[in-house]
């Protein structure tokens, strides 16, 4: 898998000041918790004000990688505090991230957060926690996070996926896989084209798990007029209901995803920005230490206004009950 083959976008000192000083004033008049609807108000008056330079950088992904990184922006690692044990006692830990991040995604659309999940708040921390080594969640370390699409289960998920990196002292691999990079014949494309399977929500959304709705059967690929999309999670897909030209087909992709994977080590302060609809992304295997040194990521969620990339029989689904609350709106 080849490692760091991610296309950069430099944020010069300029940029980065104008960031962190906006952050700093907005957390000094608004209070420390990014939950806070003052707060978001705040946000999206100040990421409207925000320099060209800026908002050049947070132009759409353009290239078939389906992703870049935004680099420039300082962590003070002793200044963040430890790594939290979890999300759960995380708090306002680095809460100048959580407002720096809250204005990057509102330059590119607009932040949303799930009732069900890390309690509504608009950024996620992702750290390894104990009791949850092996889960398909962030909270993992000792496996494979497999590569699938964010919130794969819901018709509402994130255009864009941003993820901040706080601490990476071990420099553990995100994984990413493009869909516009696979190869694969006309017969598979045409069988995962078909809705044969659901997605099932993951263990992140344990009040979902418990919807008593007919989970409904979704596509994999579909075509747009700029090129092939996906939703894929794997590891939330019942693959053993299938035909078996249909697994084959799905193996065949999975297969070609691994293939075309590359490795992104972030460094503290990249922001890695990821198209949910191109590219799955995941996480390579590591030991936690549970000492306040391991990696800490911030995740935020964005839905682009007016983007047309997904199948129109999605507005019919029910979201396995789950609510999304939009910023801004």
């Amino acid at each position: 898998m080849p490692t760091g083959a991610a296309p950069i976008r430099q944020l010069d000192a300029h940029a980065v000041a104008e960031l962190t000083e906006t952050a700093q004033k907005i957390l000094a008049d608004s209070g420390s918790s990014a939950a806070r609807p003052e707060l978001l108000r705040r946000v999206a008056a100040s990421a409207a004000r925000l320099g060209t330079t800026i908002r050049r950088h947070c132009r759409p992904v353009e290239t078939d990688d389906g992703l870049f990184v935004l680099r420039g922006l300082p962590v003070d690692d002793g200044g963040i505090g430890p790594t939290p044990a979890s999300w759960a006692t995380a708090g306002d830990c680095a809460a100048e991230w959580d407002v720096i991040l809250l204005l990057l995604a509102t330059a590119m659309g607009h932040p949303i957060a799930w009732e069900g999940q890390q309690e509504g708040r608009f950024v996620h921390n992702i750290v390894p926690s104990p009791g949850h080594e092996q889960a398909q969640t962030g909270a993992s370390s000792t496996v494979l996070l497999s590569p699938h699409t964010e919130d794969a289960f819901h018709p509402g998920r994130a255009h864009l996926l941003l993820l901040a990196c706080m601490r990476n002292h071990d420099a553990i691999a995100t994984t990413a896989a493009g869909i516009r990079k696979v190869r694969l014949d006309a017969d598979d494309v045409a069988l995962l084209s078909r809705p044969v399977l659901p997605i099932l929500p993951d263990d992140a959304y344990a009040e979902a798990q418990g919807f008593a709705g007919e989970p409904p059967k979704v596509p994999v690929l579909w075509q747009t007029e700029n090129g092939p999309t996906l939703r894929y999670d794997p590891a939330y897909t019942p693959l053993d209901e299938a035909p078996a030209d249909y697994r084959a087909a799905y193996d065949r992709l999975t297969a070609e995803l691994e293939r075309v994977s590359v490795a992104v080590a972030l460094e503290p302060g990249d922001v890695l920005v990821v198209d949910n609809d191109l590219v799955v992304h995941g996480r390579v295997p590591f030991k936690a230490r549970y000492d306040g040194t391991d990696r800490w990521l911030k995740r935020a969620s964005v839905r682009v206004p007016g983007r047309r990339s997904r199948p129109l029989a999605e507005a019919d689904e029910h979201g396995y009950g789950q609510t999304a609350l939009v910023a801004h709106l």
